[in-house]
């Protein structure tokens, strides 16, 4: 198993898909694993992933991704939506799993649920959605870490469609949306960008 450090050097935006191969279930299993476990606010997970292998709906999904070719060659496309809103419920519900999952009395941390909702309720559906997207950035993180430790190749994209991408999925009705999407699976030789050089600044520069 390859250090973290040497993970994230191994890992790149894969431009290139090798259409004939596909992660395994068993890889596909410990990756949705992997993004379970990241952190987000509260550890509210305000958001949900489908993972998308059938290639009639890949097909569909490049044609709302600005036709990009990793979209249908990649085995599976890990789509992170967001909430499109928030509700006392939601969060009463994640307190109840909270209390059941650490064994504890719900009264015990109804102090802490009220608290959530007051830090959470109060602002608009702008912002809620807004804040909403960002906890799936970090589960995004966690996925990209988590496949180059397993060398398997991903590809973090925007360019694509919300909208569109809403639409094939059915994520309007299930209070969703579409925020990033990552193609998963394996490079293919034909990718020259394996072999660039990776371009970051200098430590000194990058933290003050």
């Amino acid at each position: 198993m390859p250090t973290i450090i040497e993970a994230l050097q191994y890992r790149y935006a894969t431009k290139k898909f090798d259409a004939n191969r596909a992660a395994t279930d068993a890889q596909i299993s410990e990756l949705k694993q992997a993004v379970q476990l990241s952190a987000s606010s509260f550890g509210l997970q305000p958001y949900r992933i489908l993972v998308v292998s059938n290639p009639a709906i890949k097909k569909d999904l490049r044609a709302a991704a600005y036709d990009q070719s990793q979209v249908s060659d990649a085995g599976h496309i890990f789509i992170f939506a967001a909430k499109t809103s928030m509700s006392a419920e939601y969060i009463d519900d994640f307190i109840k799993m909270t209390a059941t999952q650490r064994d504890i009395p719900v009264d015990v941390i109804e102090g802490y649920g009220e608290y959530i909702k007051g830090s959470v309720l109060s602002k608009d559906e702008e912002f809620i959605v807004a804040w909403n997207k960002r906890q799936a950035y970090i589960a995004l993180g966690t996925l990209l870490a988590a496949a180059g430790e397993l060398k398997i190749d991903t590809c973090p994209m925007e360019g694509f469609e919300p909208a569109k991408f809403d639409e094939i999925l059915g994520l309007k009705e299930k209070g969703l949306t579409a925020c990033v999407i990552a193609p998963v699976g394996f490079r293919s030789e034909e990718d020259n960008s394996q072999h660039y050089a990776k371009v970051r600044y200098p430590l000194g520069e990058l933290f003050l």
